[in-house]
């Protein structure tokens, strides 16, 4: 199998992912991923994940042209592409997840409530409201992402990116549980949840580094 045609399975099954864990509706959401020669995989516009076969693949260059496929790109290509041009990202998911979209309309950063925030490089940033599909929305998220690996996108949703579409995946997954566990203690009448400082934060980026199995020395 070919790397585009592996890239394009796994692409497939993530996005089926994101609608099997509830993380999108429908058609909403997006997912793509880069290839060595910088060819993008990206799902199409409007069509039902589990409907996605080989035939369906669509690829563009980062400059947005075609390179394989008919069906139309998803209206968030510019999103995407804004990514892999600013950053070695090899994968990104967008979602409109439930809890993750709430935070966006209440505050300018997601409070630390976890150290999980320190994944994504640290506090998590709300990029201000634009259009989708817009290159005004995709600037607005490329601020909010300096130095971040995820950001919330005001009253739209999340995209978080990484070396592997099960990384950029996971940290999707982790972004909405925080925004679940911040909603859920925020909620509680009488009472404010605790925060971790910067200096806690860092000190948990520290221990991830190394976190997981590591390679066997030689």
């Amino acid at each position: 199998m070919t790397e585009r045609a592996r890239g394009w399975e796994e692409l497939v099954a993530t996005a089926r992912r994101t609608v099997s864990d509830g993380l999108v509706v429908g058609t909403s959401g997006n997912v793509s991923v880069r290839l060595v020669d910088d060819t993008v995989l990206v799902t199409p516009s409007g069509v039902p994940y589990d409907r996605l076969g080989p035939d369906d693949l669509v690829a563009v260059d980062l400059d947005g042209r075609r390179r394989a496929g008919t069906l139309t790109p998803t209206s968030e290509l510019p999103m995407h592409l804004a990514i892999y041009r600013r950053t070695t990202a090899r994968a990104i998911v967008h979602t409109h997840a439930l809890h993750a979209t709430a935070v966006s309309t209440l505050v300018p950063e997601l409070p630390t409530v976890h150290y999980m925030a320190a994944a994504l490089g640290g506090p998590v940033r709300v990029a201000p409201y634009a259009t989708y599909g817009t290159e005004e929305l995709a600037e607005n998220m490329l601020t909010a992402l300096a130095d971040r690996t995820g950001c919330l996108l005001q009253n739209h949703g999340t995209i978080t990116y990484g070396d592997t579409l099960p990384q950029a995946y996971d940290r999707t997954a982790q972004l909405e549980w925080m925004c679940h566990l911040w909603l859920t203690a925020h909620s509680v009448p009488g009472l404010t949840p605790s925060l971790l400082s910067a200096e806690q934060l860092a000190e948990v980026g520290e221990k991830l580094r190394g976190y997981g199995q590591q390679a066997p020395p030689r």
